[in-house]
């Protein structure tokens, strides 16, 4: 397969859950480069659920493109070396898709290996209602609740200007590749950047609940936080090797 550099296609709905997890802990599941990004001294981890439609190659009529529904357990990270100093996210897991077609081509035609998963909704203006679990069985993911016009207490983020802010600056995602030393990256280029909260009425990871990768009081609840239909576009990056073997650390995070 050629591999594609740029993917068109329109964001139908997206959903950031958001976490906050000890700093040293988030730290045990990264590879070097990374380190984890801090807001107000804890790193900011979560679940991002993505509902696509008009995926194509860039340049093709929408008309043309699929439909998938997506998923990415994260990391909120920052680096020095690599291509360049930035910062972005690690997924430490690969990503889920329910479509057969992403599964397929997602760390050889573009980059981001994908697992199969069932990914389901309720579809309303006002509220989300999601689940997802893997075709392994070991992962999983509920969702519920309403939009609402403010950050809950507790979070660290002040309000939904200042969440907004930081997630458009983190458009950048890294994760595993088939090979276990490489590290994959993508751009996300999203149109319009906005954010509305969710009143979170329940939530449920296995991956957060998880006391081997988490022990127990390393990690709560932050926010939810939906964008709505916009056109985007997803970006290759140049590969790079993880400076610490991924096959080593991936141990620790299984």
């Amino acid at each position: 397969m050629t591999p594609l550099r740029t993917v068109d296609c329109r964001i139908e709905q997206r959903v950031l859950v958001n976490v906050q997890v000890d700093p040293e802990v988030a730290a045990r599941l990264l590879p070097a480069p990374f380190r984890p990004r801090l807001v107000r001294g804890v790193a900011v981890a979560g679940i991002c659920l993505l509902w696509l439609e008009a995926i194509r190659p860039a340049g093709l009529p929408a008309w043309t493109g699929l439909r998938s529904a997506n998923a990415a357990h994260r990391i909120a990270v920052e680096w020095d070396d690599g291509p360049a100093p930035g910062h972005g996210v690690f997924i430490p897991r690969y990503r889920h898709t329910d479509s057969a077609t992403t599964a397929l081509t997602g760390g050889r035609l573009f980059p981001g290996v994908h697992e199969r998963a069932s990914i389901n909704r309720t579809i309303a203006p006002d509220r989300v209602d999601a689940h997802l679990c893997s075709v392994t069985g070991d992962n999983a993911v509920m969702l519920a609740g309403p939009v609402v016009d403010r950050m809950p207490p507790g979070s660290v983020f002040a309000d939904v200007d200042a969440a907004t802010a930081f997630f458009a600056r983190d458009s950048t995602g890294w994760s595993p590749g088939r090979r276990p030393d490489t590290l994959e990256g993508v751009e996300l280029l999203a149109e319009r950047f906005t954010l509305a909260p969710l009143g979170v009425e329940a939530m449920r990871s296995t991956y957060f609940t998880d006391p081997e990768r988490f022990p127990p009081g390393s990690v709560q609840f932050d926010s939810a936080l939906l964008m709505r239909r916009t056109p985007a576009r997803w970006r290759a990056l140049t590969p790079w090797r993880a400076l610490t073997p991924w096959n080593v650390r991936a141990r620790v995070a299984a």
